[in-house]
């Protein structure tokens, strides 16, 4: 059992000695959240942020207590934690990027259009 208890804080020690870094980025993100909801479309999304900053507390929080107790479980939840961060943040860049895609297209297409109409001139 000891062996496994050293085993869980030798894993989980990197994490935790980030966990001043990740807990900021969660409050700035939770804050970066809270801005948006003053404007009225931040509304829509301004959730993402505050839940990504509380999955990166979590994730501190988890990772400190796996290295001070040397249990595998608050271990595994921490690394739950971040793949679900960065699983979510993955999928907004992917939805970024496609969005990003579409108004290159539409834009190129509705520039091409008035170039043509600018020609029948």
């Amino acid at each position: 059992m000891d062996t496994s208890d050293n085993a869980v804080r030798a894993i989980m020690g990197p994490l935790t000695n980030g966990k001043l870094w990740m807990k900021l980025l969660g409050v700035m993100m939770m804050i970066s959240g809270a801005l948006q909801v003053l404007s009225l479309i931040g509304i829509l999304w301004a959730w993402v942020p505050i839940w990504l900053g509380v999955l990166l507390f979590q994730a501190a929080g988890a990772s400190e207590e796996a290295t001070a107790t040397g249990r595998v479980d608050a271990a595994v939840r921490a690394t739950d934690k971040l793949r679900l961060f960065f699983m979510i943040q993955g999928i907004l860049l992917l939805i970024a990027l496609v969005l990003m895609g579409a108004f290159f297209l539409f834009g190129g297409a509705a520039m091409l259009a008035a170039m043509a109409g600018a020609a029948n001139y």
